[in-house]
Order: structure tokens, then C-alpha cells, then sequence
């Protein structure tokens, strides 16, 4: 029994120490030009926001956010958003897989006029890490997270990893 709940124990504090290095990493590439919003923020059943992965489509097929819009990094096309996402008021999350390419994202969103646009903190790494469910290319939810590459595979805590 003592060495369940050490384990427990280990566990919850390997996940606070993982969020503390993922800051350290954002606060390394991010300027927080664009403001986080929390896992627990955006799992909110309240929530009326919309969300768009500026991962790339392999990473994107693999698994994503529920109800999420593809919007890619590489091949970014603002006007494919604005013809989806009229609204220029509307909430909109960005995320990739840690928080650093949708901070770039969020940018030319603000750029484009949209005024309340947030980047998801961890990215779906940390939606993850936080045991919420993922969805593949089919809309079932799967444990599969592609992580870009196997560098960046260690912020995936939990799930299995997928990489090129």
C-alpha cells in the first residue's frame, strides 16, 4: 500500500515538474504576444470557443481536440479562418503540440483583426498530460499523440507517441 501511494505520489509530482519545464520551454521561444488559456480553461462543458490546430495534417490525423479546425503552420492561410470563422469577436484557441507554432498563429490571427485569441499552454501535450480524451482522423478517441519528432516526445507524459 506505501508503495502505491508513493508511486501516486511520484506520478502527480513528475506531472507538476513536467508543467514547470514546459513554462521554462515556452518562456525560451514564446513572447506571450498572445495570452494562455489553460487545459482545465478550455475543458470547460460551458465553453463556447473555437479551436484551431496549427499543427500540420500528419499530426492533425493522428489525434486532435475535439471539434478542432485544422489550420496547419507550414501552409497557414488566413482567409481559408476568416471564410470559416466570421466572427472576429468569437473566442478562438490556437494550440499545436506544446504552444510555440500557434503562438506564431494566434499573431497573424490578432493581425487579421480577431480580437480575443488565445494560445492553449502546453499545447495538446498538456491537454494530454491532463488525461483529457483525443480524437483521430476518424472522430474516435485514440491514445495516439503525434509528438513532431522524437526530440520533442518527451513533454508527452501520457498516450502513445508517434512520431516521424
Amino acid at each position: 500500500m506505501k508503495k502505491q501511494i508513493f508511486l501516486i505520489v511520484l506520478f502527480i509530482s513528475s506531472i507538476g515538474f513536467a508543467q514547470k519545464k514546459i513554462s521554462k520551454l515556452l518562456k525560451k521561444y514564446n513572447t506571450e504576444s498572445i495570452p494562455y488559456i489553460s487545459v482545465q480553461e478550455l475543458a470547460m462543458p460551458e465553453s463556447d470557443m473555437i479551436l484551431l490546430d496549427s499543427r500540420e495534417l500528419k499530426e492533425f490525423e493522428v489525434s486532435h481536440i475535439k471539434n478542432a479546425i485544422q489550420v496547419g503552420y507550414d501552409h497557414f492561410d488566413i482567409e481559408s479562418v476568416e471564410e470559416q470563422v466570421t466572427d472576429k469577436s468569437k473566442i478562438i484557441v490556437v494550440y499545436c503540440s506544446v504552444g510555440i507554432r500557434s503562438e506564431d498563429i494566434g499573431e497573424k490571427l490578432k493581425e487579421a483583426g480577431y480580437t480575443n485569441v488565445y494560445n492553449l499552454f502546453g499545447g495538446i501535450f498538456e491537454w494530454k498530460n491532463n488525461d483529457f480524451i483525443v480524437y483521430d482522423t476518424n472522430n474516435e478517441p485514440t491514445e495516439n499523440v503525434h509528438t513532431f519528432s522524437e526530440e520533442w516526445s518527451k513533454w508527452l507524459l501520457k498516450g502513445i507517441k508517434i512520431y516521424d
